[in-house]
């Protein structure tokens, strides 16, 4: 099982300098990856808890996002260059890119310039978003109820921008004669594409399946919950006709993690749950149980309120040097 930081650049409030001391450390400790949060906005009524969906369109969550509106965090989106430049082992990645919010083609072509900045080191996370209200902001509602499709021809787009010399495509939301589009991504044949999972199984499923993709990406699941995008994966590859199962591919998800003093309630109510808050026997448990379901890498994801940066950072180093070889070793 790999480790990745799920950066907390999406935060009442963070600093440049704590984001480089978390991504230094990682770097440090030799995790797979890092990765940030795609946000565009916090709507006013978010505070209210007003927003049109609950977060994520999550059961059990608020209507409302857990970041203040007048809060200073982060763009994820603009940190992968920075990223590339601070770092020499670790990949870098978004979790996710919401595809509607950017033009397919200009999105091929500038991961295709991060990918050498970073010396090949790029992961491709891909998701449709989920806030009308952002999408709003950023001038994408007319999008929205067609948002899922977006993220199929924003798929299309990349591999076909990655893998020819002169492309063309003719599609809802984008259409183009044969162009060029500059350097082809330095990893060959492409980036990593990971396919983000917050609801619906089967629609991650498919298009995994159907384009061939090298991961997903989920939150907050249960070693239960996460039985239930894997057995979804394998089923439509199987209805394919591909040899290929969840087993090929990196399966990981967001999970909020704090290693506390004393024990927590653990019990699986969804999204909610404290599946990786918990004491170093708590966690060391639950990774076991994570591993066992098929988990490859959990994205070790900083909670956005009460836990200071120092106090992660001594996390980090526990989950390495402490729980992770009774992990490996069981």
């Amino acid at each position: 099982m790999k480790l990745a930081l799920y950066l907390p650049n999406f935060r009442t409030e963070v600093s440049i300098k704590e984001l480089e001391d978390l991504t230094m450390l990682a770097e440090e400790l030799e995790f797979d990856s890092v990765w940030t949060l795609d946000r565009i906005v916090v709507p006013a009524a978010s505070d209210r808890e007003e927003l049109q969906y609950s977060f994520g369109m999550m059961d059990g969550l608020p209507n409302a996002l857990p970041v203040q509106s007048k809060g200073k965090w982060f763009q994820g989106y603009p940190l992968l260059p920075w990223l590339a430049a601070k770092t020499t082992k670790l990949r870098i990645g978004q979790s996710i890119i919401d595809t509607p919010f950017r033009s397919p083609g200009v999105l091929a072509a500038e991961l295709a310039t991060i990918d050498h900045l970073s010396g090949g080191r790029l992961n491709v996370g891909l998701g449709s978003g989920w806030m009308p209200e952002e999408f709003a902001a950023a001038s994408a509602a007319h999008i929205f109820p067609k948002r899922h499709k977006h993220v199929r021809e924003t798929i299309e787009i990349l591999q076909g921008v990655w893998a020819n010399e002169h492309f063309e495509y003719h599609g809802e939301f984008a259409d183009f004669e044969p162009c060029g589009f500059g350097h082809k991504p330095l990893q060959s044949p492409r980036p990593p594409i990971f396919m983000s999972g917050l609801k619906d199984p089967l629609r991650s499923a498919k298009r995994i399946s159907k384009y061939d993709l090298d991961g997903w990406i989920g939150i907050q699941d249960s070693p239960t919950s996460l039985g239930k995008w894997v057995t979804a994966i394998d089923e439509q590859f199987e209805a394919i006709g591909s040899e290929k199962r969840a087993k090929d591919l990196e399966i990981c998800s967001m999970i909020w993690t704090v290693i506390t003093d004393t024990e927590t309630d653990q019990s699986d109510v969804g999204v909610p749950s404290n599946l990786l808050v918990g004491t170093e026997a708590q966690l060391t448990d639950r990774l076991k149980a994570y591993k066992e379901a098929g988990m490859t890498m959990p994205l070790i994801w900083p909670p956005f309120t009460d836990v200071p940066t120092s106090k992660t950072l001594d996390d980090l180093k526990r989950i390495k040097n402490d729980i992770m070889p009774k992990v490996e070793a069981s």
